[in-house]
């Protein structure tokens, strides 16, 4: 599968942004997918990931009850709707794939086996 981040940009402390992540391919909904940041001078980090379905979720303590992830299946398109944005949350996004059973380690990026190229989110104090 291949994936193609989209969304980001420049926004100032306390707005918002929608970040898409389109994959190719009919198999879409037999991956689970995740979204990860990195910042400069820092590693790679966990924010989000939502399973095949969509009906479990899970987030990083730092962006819970900010940002919400949400997948079409239909339009074989993830999302991650960034709320309350902070300047901590400037980084690179990337989104990522894996369609291995269950949902543990979703928080890793070794989970992951297809990423996206990222997307640069910069948000303003």
């Amino acid at each position: 599968v291949q994936l193609q981040a989209s969304g980001g940009g420049l926004v100032q402390a306390g707005g918002s942004l929608r970040l898409s992540c389109a994959a190719s391919g009919r198999t879409f909904s037999s991956y689970a997918m995740g979204w990860f940041r990195q910042a400069p001078g820092k590693e790679r980090e966990f924010v989000a990931a939502i399973m095949r379905s969509g009906g479990s979720t899970y987030y990083a303590d730092s962006v819970q009850g900010r940002f919400t992830i949400s997948r079409d299946n239909g339009k074989n398109t993830v999302y991650l709707q960034m709320n309350s944005l902070r300047p901590e949350d400037t980084a690179v996004y990337y989104c990522a794939a894996h369609s291995r059973l269950g949902g543990s380690y979703y928080y890793l990026p070794g989970r992951y086996d297809y990423w996206g190229q990222g997307t640069l989110v910069t948000v303003s104090s």
